[in-house]
């Protein structure tokens, strides 16, 4: 048995997790600022990411990189997965923590205010940029960077990620605007 070789080393995977986080990050803090006048961080991390645009990315990548020639395929998987990633990460972090980081209950055609159509299409849209039209220039701009400096960049990023992550778990952002409300936890003693 042969194993399937992955299409690139392991920090095109890294450096791509952490682009595609900050810009998740980028699009939420930007909505905000337009609708709510406010900069808000909304992530669970203090650092300019949101992990699940990362690793939804990532998944979208590894998943439907081979139907790059098929948009509407990739928009409707897209939407999907993404949907899939959201539900399970709101309900997650409620359990970890007992707080909602954001809910769509106002928004039509949502499930449990943890997922509604609007965000779904949004996913699907950008799903289908990145695998249609991101992967493809991403590709070419990784190889112009020498591998010294992916590796670098690699380190960097894990390491202040690894601390925020590590933060995080005792004292998550949870200030102002984050969520939309908190829930109460039941203390047994």
């Amino acid at each position: 048995m042969t194993k399937k070789k992955m299409p690139y080393e392991f920090d095109y995977y890294v450096l791509l997790f952490f682009g595609l986080a900050f810009i998740g990050w980028l699009w939420e803090v930007l909505l905000y600022l337009c609708t709510e006048h406010a900069f808000i961080n909304r992530g669970v991390y203090r650092g300019p990411y949101l992990p699940i645009y990362g690793a939804g990315g990532l998944a979208l990548c590894f998943l439907l990189r081979g139907f790059r020639k098929k948009p509407v395929r990739v928009f409707f998987l897209s939407m999907a997965l993404c949907s899939g990633l959201e539900y399970f990460t709101s309900w997650f972090l409620e359990q970890l923590w007992g707080i909602r980081w954001w809910d769509y209950s106002g928004h039509a055609l949502n499930l449990n205010g943890r997922i509604c159509l609007l965000g779904a299409v949004i996913f699907g849209l950008g799903g289908t940029a990145l695998v249609c039209l991101l992967l493809p220039l991403y590709g070419k701009l990784y190889g112009r960077i020498s591998r010294k400096w992916r590796h670098t960049l690699c380190l960097l990023f894990l390491l202040v990620f690894i601390a925020d992550v590590t933060y995080c778990a005792v004292r998550p952002n949870m200030g102002e605007g984050i969520s939309s409300h908190t829930l109460s936890r039941k203390v047994t003693k």
